[in-house]
């Protein structure tokens, strides 16, 4: 029986279609199955861009592998929920880890050698055994970290490899976005909940709500690929985003909560900061500049609160606003 109406019943769960079509892709090379997996108009958000078509992520796809070659994306952990009252469709919540070694000319510039570990998070609603509409994070400083470079003169080199501040590529904003099939927000799982109420805690300020929600010694996974434990490090790294931005607007846009056996509560949260660079923080002196944070959180809970942790953005895609704004390119 299949997992939903119109899928492969070769698939035997949900995280067994989301990690079988991933491998089926990119450890296998199936670079021809992404026209039966990605739907045709699919949409594809990062924070650096907005994609249509499957044809487009081919191409993209055989450039990463050229730079690439022996890239590989296990999955760690897929949360997902139903899409729908009927059950035809889901939306999924995939946390990757890559690693690959950078021996091809390409994007990242001439072949360093250099090894990557670096995670992905990424939001799919799939209907009819196929990605329709998708968001996703790649930890992009990580990977220039990595390769030994700085995240701001990487960023200020793609915008003039781009073809310069008039014609490169423009981060993904509300104002860029294109509507796709699903406009859901997820499901009332308590645990999905609970990660929103810390969440939104946190974009008002309410820090307290670390030491009160989280477990002493939690596991926190951060952008530039940082793993820290407990409190202080959570405090660092949500004060230093918030900081910067203010009065920026939070929003969440998606919430998925899951108890599933053998696996703790866990839960995925995707959200969104949008206003000015107005305040000191992980981003260095106030600009002005109007920017759009597009984050992924997922978590996992414990006896002793939220015991692990992990949330992505890429800060290359938030340089590349501030860099714009303020000319420094």
């Amino acid at each position: 029986m299949p997992i939903a109406p119109g899928f492969d019943p070769r698939w035997t769960d949900i995280p067994d279609y989301i990690l079988g079509i991933t491998r089926a892709i990119w450890e296998d090379r199936g670079i021809d199955t992404l026209t039966r997996y990605y739907a045709e108009d699919l949409v594809v958000r990062s924070p650096a861009s907005v994609l249509v078509g499957n044809g487009g992520i081919i191409a993209a796809t055989q450039a990463t592998l050229a730079e690439f070659p022996d890239r590989e994306l296990p999955g760690e952990d897929v949360i997902w929920c139903w899409a729908d009252g009927d059950r035809t469709a889901f939306l999924s919540s995939h946390r990757l880890i890559c690693q690959a070694t950078h021996t091809g000319p390409g994007a990242y510039g001439a072949p360093t050698g250099r090894r990557l570990t670096y995670r992905i998070l990424a939001d799919c609603y799939c209907a009819a055994d196929q990605v329709r509409d998708e968001w996703l994070v790649r930890d992009q400083a990580a990977i220039v970290r990595q390769m030994g470079g700085d995240i701001v003169d990487w960023t200020r080199n793609l915008i003039a490899r781009e073809g310069g501040p008039e014609a490169c590529v423009r981060p993904f904003t509300p104002e860029t976005d294109v509507p796709g099939p699903y406009a859901g927000r997820g499901d009332d799982n308590p645990w999905g909940m609970r990660l929103e109420d810390i969440l939104t805690a946190l974009f008002n300020a309410a820090f307290s709500i670390i030491p009160a929600s989280y477990d002493p010694a939690a596991e926190l996974n951060y952008p530039g690929h940082q793993l820290g434990h407990g409190h202080f490090e959570a405090d660092r790294f949500w004060m230093g985003l918030r900081a910067a931005f203010p009065s920026a607007r939070a929003e969440v846009h998606h919430r998925i909560g899951r108890e599933d056996e053998g696996m703790p509560p866990r839960a995925a949260v995707r959200w969104s900061l949008t206003g000015r660079h107005d305040g000191w923080g992980r981003f260095g002196a106030p600009t002005g500049a109007l920017v759009h944070v597009m984050g992924i959180t997922q978590a996992e809970f414990g006896p002793r609160g939220l015991r692990r942790e992990w949330t992505l953005i890429d800060e290359t895609a938030i340089w590349k606003q501030i860099l714009l704004h303020t000319g420094a390119v």
